[in-house]
């Protein structure tokens, strides 16, 4: 297994709501990349980034040859007319080994997709597949959901989104949602409540809040 994936693999237990605290909000995919059934597990993988023209999904059926096992496919396109993938593209990538497609477009053949079991997160589904016939890149910086992604960046993907964490920033992170979430499983409810409820009356009082 390559060396990077290796090196990503502990942030399939880290949830996207703790990377999200600690990253900020322009790490954060939009609300409109949703994983495409229902009980989609968390994955996390390299970044394999790949640029499509709007109506063309050349580049991402050429990247399921290239990309190294483990990495998540991300995918700038913006197209909500034409599906960027469908089901024998997912599972020709899941047999190399690929973790997940993160698409800023819209998949088909969703049914079988579920089936296998491929993790991907897009816009939805249309059943009219794009053409074959433009070029656009792989492993440049794309802009994926709003984020900025550049290649061997962390892409953590579950129920409640996707954050990219730059690739730069990996061991820190770790270290930070490691210890955030040690601390969260130290605490009981009744010790979060107290101090919950202290703070938010301590920024009542200082907005000069009355019952």
């Amino acid at each position: 297994m390559d060396e990077d994936v290796k090196g990503v693999a502990e942030f399939e237990d880290i949830p996207t709501t703790t990377l999200a605290d600690i990253l900020g909000r322009d790490r954060v995919m939009d609300i409109g990349l949703r994983p495409l059934w229902a009980g989609m597990p968390r994955v996390a993988g390299p970044a394999f980034t790949v640029r499509c023209p709007p109506g063309d999904n050349l580049m991402l059926h050429a990247a399921i040859y290239r990309a190294e096992p483990g990495s998540v496919i991300v995918v700038e396109s913006g197209d909500l007319d034409y599906a960027l993938a469908g089901g024998n593209v997912c599972a020709v990538a899941q047999r190399r080994g690929v973790a997940a497609f993160v698409a800023d477009g819209l998949i088909r053949d969703l049914g079988e997709v579920r089936e296998l079991g491929f993790p991907v997160v897009a816009r939805g589904v249309i059943p009219i597949p794009g053409a074959k016939e433009a070029l656009g890149a792989h492993g440049t910086e794309v802009r994926c959901g709003g984020v900025a992604v550049a290649p061997g960046d962390v892409v953590v993907a579950d129920e409640e989104g996707v954050v990219v964490v730059p690739a730069a920033e990996r061991e820190r992170v770790l270290a930070a949602a490691r210890a955030k979430l040690a601390k969260e499983a130290a605490e009981t409810l009744d010790d979060w409540e107290a101090a919950h409820r202290a703070r938010i009356e301590r920024s009542l009082a200082e907005l000069g809040f009355q019952d």
